[in-house]
């Protein structure tokens, strides 16, 4: 798999077998149809048609923290509801991964419970027994190191971490180093809690990364961010694009799509992916066991992963983890894909146990920044 214009030795991140997530019988107060709630396939429904039309019946899909700008899921909801007569309810589009979990659990059994999970890696691969397998008609050409061998998650979209700057407001920025300057009082904001957020989480990392230190060993990262607290650089809030066009945070640490999107607002917004300090990383989808309208959120998974809803990712600025397939077969949107920002050096991936060990970390001891 290559992560824009670059090589990448991918580690095992998803090395671990997983087995399947089955869940208990199903709620039937909450719509939820036994045969579809255990369909690993739409095969096991009788195929792709009889899925459109369990799902249509339905009539309804629940999503949480999908962000309109975030990976372009403004329009790939839109294209799902045009393409099917199923109305998508998003909930709390600006939540965190753990604000996902979290309304699964409170809400499980009523039809307002997210159908579907979209996760940074640390919150996924903590809560695996949430999840319903299921492999898509595309799974194959899903790369094996972005998947569960069952369809238990699957990534869906990646990128790098990245600085996002007004350059109006504040000077050019080339490296992290940059944003403690006195030129960055009170402007500079990570997008989330890193001990709860996936973005938040890879900021950290990409600043240990940058200061001498490594995706097993974070404590740099954590240290930058405690010296731009002193500096009184760090903005403890939580950036949005009202934020960021309003220039209450005329700098955000965030994914490289996410900030690239800013781009078409905000002409003096600028993006930078830190040299030496590439931080990739993909997000887990997943489907909620207990999905008040199980068939729709399968049909939700054979969008993303389609031509169409890869291709729909790729024109949020993220990479479509089915990209090198569709690359070779000509489907690629090869314009959007050439450009995608440059990023230089061998990018840093981490897997499932650095992830844990850097999760760990942060638990005991980002208090001393967000405190």
């Amino acid at each position: 798999m290559k992560l824009a214009k670059t090589t990448v030795s991918i580690l095992a991140v998803a090395a671990l077998s997983l087995g399947a997530a089955c869940g208990g019988p199903p709620d039937k107060d909450a719509g939820n149809d036994t045969e579809a709630a255990g369909a690993t396939s739409a095969e096991d429904l009788g195929g792709m048609d009889a899925l459109v039309k369990a799902a249509e019946k339905e009539g309804e899909l629940n999503v949480i923290a999908l962000p309109p700008t975030w990976a372009n899921y403004g329009n790939i909801i839109k294209g799902f509801e045009n393409k099917y007569d199923i109305t998508v309810n998003s909930a709390q589009p600006d939540a965190a991964s753990q604000d996902e979990i979290n309304a699964a659990t409170s809400l499980k059994g009523t039809k307002r419970a997210p159908d579907v999970f979209d996760l940074g890696q640390a919150v996924a691969l903590a809560n695996t027994s949430m999840f319903a397998p299921y492999k898509v008609e595309t799974f194959d050409s899903v790369p094996a190191e972005f998947k569960d061998e069952n369809g238990t998650w699957v990534n869906d979209y990646g990128g790098f971490m990245s600085i996002g700057y007004d350059s109006a407001k504040v000077p050019e920025v080339t490296s992290l180093n940059d944003l403690l300057g006195k030129e960055f009082k009170g402007k500079v904001a990570l997008n989330g809690d890193p001990t709860q957020a996936g973005a938040a989480f890879s900021g950290v990392v990409m600043a240990a990364v940058a200061a001498g230190g490594s995706a097993d060993d974070i404590a740099p990262g954590v240290d930058f961010f405690g010296k731009l607290k002193d500096a009184g650089n760090f903005l403890p809030l939580d950036p949005t694009p009202a934020t960021i066009e309003s220039g209450q945070t005329p700098v955000v640490i965030d994914w490289d799509y996410t900030n690239a999107a800013e781009t078409a607002k905000l002409p003096s917004w600028k993006v930078v992916v830190p040299s030496g300090a590439a931080v990739g990383g993909y997000y887990y989808q997943a489907v909620n066991k207990d999905a008040p309208h199980p068939a729709a959120a399968r049909l939700w998974q054979e969008y993303l992963y389609s031509d169409e809803g890869q291709n729909l990712f790729l024109g949020g600025g993220a990479r479509p983890v089915r990209a090198d397939a569709m690359q070779a077969d000509g489907t690629l949107d090869e314009d959007l894909y050439g450009k995608l920002p440059q990023v230089e050096g061998d990018p840093v991936l981490p897997t499932q146990e650095q992830t844990k060990t850097a999760g760990e970390y942060l638990s005991k001891n980002w208090s001393k920044v967000a405190g």
